[in-house]
């Protein structure tokens, strides 16, 4: 039996918990359908923590069609003038829930902390839209980066939570397969698929035990025999020429092992890895920022890491 990770929990980050729980348990009118129930779960929880505004100089949604889906895109613009970079962030939940509205607030602060704006992928879910899909549209994004932002910048990067972090690191080695325009950083919150920390930690309290990753997983391959494409299974993929790369995760998280693998391999591989990883809090902690300080904490080592990784190009 895994151990409870209650008590290992800062308090900020048991009454989040709590809080999460009461708001999943309140909703009362779902879906028949049990991946639109999920959703409507999912995002139930997340207004409540998105509900604090972050003041920028502007936000404005768009429809382009990437990789020949009509796509929702938002764009964050914490000063005006044109952009001289910008960072594309991937919203996590599995490949199979999440979107702009329940991960605005991360973009939002990233955007502040930073000082780039942040372009939001409202990419296709699974399972209706199964690998490598996603990883298209993230591709068509960086190709049409200059028609999407009328200036294209002279510089992007690729961020995301979860699986949004498996999405960004995924497009950067298929861009760099392709001969394409690479990002110039990466910042990758506790993301992957896989880890022997899966043993130890994740279950209910934050829905990452078996059964759930097993069935996100699922959802997201049209088949099992594409576990061990190195388009997923990155940990097997050739990991070099990549973007210095900042790697978050959290040591109660199922997927820590995953990205200590990560910081290590690109290191061997010649790269730049930074790990961070917090204690204390559990696996989707980003979201928790108007209450939890460690998540504030980590958006503000990925802007130092920006910062301190990208030279600011001449707009």
């Amino acid at each position: 039996m895994k151990p409870d990770p209650r008590p290992l929990l800062t308090p900020e980050m048991r009454e989040a918990l709590a809080i999460s729980e009461r708001l999943q348990a309140e909703l009362r009118d779902r879906p028949a359908d049990p991946v639109a129930a999920m959703r409507a779960r999912y995002a139930h929880e997340r207004r409540y923590w998105n509900e604090v505004p972050v003041e920028l100089e502007s936000v404005d949604d768009r429809t382009v069609t990437l990789a020949g889906i009509p796509t929702r895109l938002r764009y964050y613009r914490p000063r005006p003038g044109p952009p001289a970079q910008v960072l594309i962030y991937l919203h996590g939940g599995g490949f199979v829930l999440g979107s702009l509205d329940t991960h605005d607030r991360i973009m939002r602060l990233l955007a502040k902390l930073t000082g780039w704006p942040v372009l939001g992928i409202d990419y296709a879910l699974a399972p209706e839209h199964k690998f490598p899909t996603q990883i298209a549209q993230i591709v068509d994004t960086v190709v049409q980066l200059g028609p999407i932002l009328t200036l294209g910048p002279k510089q992007f990067a690729l961020a995301g939570d979860s699986a949004g972090a498996h999405l960004a690191l995924a497009t950067a080695l298929a861009l760099r397969n392709a001969g394409k325009r690479s990002p110039s950083a990466l910042l990758l919150f506790y993301g992957l698929r896989d880890s022997p920390s899966r043993r130890l930690w994740g279950g209910p309290v934050d829905g990452l035990d078996e059964t759930s990753l097993a069935f996100f997983r699922d959802a997201y391959l049209p088949s099992p025999d594409l576990q061990r494409d190195p388009r997923y299974d990155l940990l097997t993929a050739n990991l070099a020429d990549l973007p210095p790369a900042f790697v978050t995760a959290c040591t109660l998280d199922p997927l820590l092992d995953d990205s200590r693998a990560l910081a290590g391999l690109i290191a061997a591989a010649g790269g730049e890895a930074e790990l961070r990883v917090y204690g204390g809090v559990l696996h989707g902690f980003l979201h928790l920022s108007r209450l939890v300080p460690t998540a504030m904490w980590a958006l503000e080592d990925a802007a130092r890491f920006l910062a301190d990784n990208c030279s600011t190009p001449d707009a």
